[in-house]
């Protein structure tokens, strides 16, 4: 037979502390409760005797599962993995787990991952997947569910969220195309039910106006999703309306993947003939040939950043709604080039 598992008491007693103490010791949201001496010797003892938590005794006795649900448009984008694991290991250092749904942008399998990770007890459910004017979520905090955004925002900023400065990031690409000499400067934008896509298209028109550059009809496609697929066909359009655009500014780098894929289909090059520039600056985007121009931001932090705003939420300290918006850079690779018969650095000499 099977020795009976180690008790929360034998560790006391091993650790010459009251059960209480020792209970403290071993919980990441109460360890600051007892010393660091006291929490060393609980930990050696539980260690020694091979004790582990039961997470449902736990439950039971805090009506906390200590589990969060996530959920993600789409697990095959590369820019959700380093945003889920900061958000894995701020959740981890308080002793949480995280459950990660992947909607596929589809509105009834989100709402069923939703009522199923409710049905489970979550204690919160930090979400990637809000649109502008989704009730789901909305729902979910009336029930008093505590809700966090990451990489998205709600359009009255009813939730806390963390993301990027969109409009600024897009404002950078735009900069430096028109720096290069381009002045037809196409825009593949994102869907606009969702804050990146309509906040990178108003900062592209708002960038392009700082330029003193027209933005006709023509020159922006926008999207149905953030996906390679569409940026092909999105490109596509782009080439076939002729309009002498000669640098694309991409919503994301999916869409400038998808949008250089239409630029070879087509006979030409990038940058010889068209620069294009993405927005997100994805693993193994520089691997690319041309590696792609982009905007970059610390995907790691928002994850960690939106999981720390949850842990608040969950701990019931009530603070008002707050929406941080992380700092974007440009990372110049070589997609992007001096505009076709504008001369270049070296021949203005």
């Amino acid at each position: 037979m099977a020795n009976p598992p180690v008790t929360l008491k034998e560790v006391a007693a091993r650790a010459g502390v009251h059960p209480a103490t020792a209970s403290r010791a071993l919980n990441p949201e109460r360890q600051g409760l007892v010393s660091e001496g006291v929490a060393r010797r609980v930990r050696a003892a539980a260690e020694a005797l091979g004790y582990s938590p039961n997470p449902v005794a736990r439950s039971l006795r805090t009506r906390r599962s200590h589990t969060v649900g996530v959920l993600i448009p789409d697990l095959t984008n590369p820019l959700f993995p380093p945003l889920v694991r900061g958000l894995e290991d701020r959740l981890a250092a308080a002793g949480y787990v995280a459950l990660i749904g992947n909607t596929d942008g589809n509105d009834d399998r989100e709402r069923l991952i939703v009522e199923q990770m409710r049905a489970r007890r979550i204690d919160g459910l930090a979400s990637a997947t809000a649109r502008l004017r989704y009730p789901l979520l909305a729902q979910a905090a009336a029930a008093g569910l505590p809700v966090v955004l990451m990489n998205r925002m709600a359009t009255d900023h009813s939730f806390p969220a963390v993301s990027v400065d969109n409009e600024r990031g897009i404002r950078l690409a735009v900069a430096h195309l028109a720096a290069l000499g381009h002045r037809r400067i196409a825009h593949i934008a994102g869907p606009q039910d969702v804050s990146t896509g309509l906040e990178r298209y108003r900062g592209f028109a708002a960038a392009m106006a700082a330029c003193g550059l027209a933005v006709p009809a023509e020159l922006v496609v926008f999207a149905r999703a953030f996906s390679i697929q569409e940026g092909t066909r999105c490109g596509r359009l782009l080439l076939e309306r002729d309009s002498g655009c000669t640098a694309v500014a991409a919503a994301n780098d999916m869409l400038a993947v998808g949008c250089c894929t239409a630029i070879e289909a087509a006979g030409r090059s990038c940058p010889a003939d068209v620069s294009v520039v993405g927005f997100n600056d994805m693993p193994f985007i520089d691997r690319l040939r041309p590696p792609l121009t982009t905007i970059r931001f610390p995907h790691y932090q928002v994850g960690h950043e939106a999981a720390g705003a949850l842990l608040e939420l969950i701990a019931g300290r009530s603070r008002p709604v707050r929406v941080l918006r992380l700092a974007p850079e440009l990372v110049v690779r070589g997609s992007t080039a001096v505009r076709p018969g504008v001369p270049g650095p070296s021949s203005r000499r």
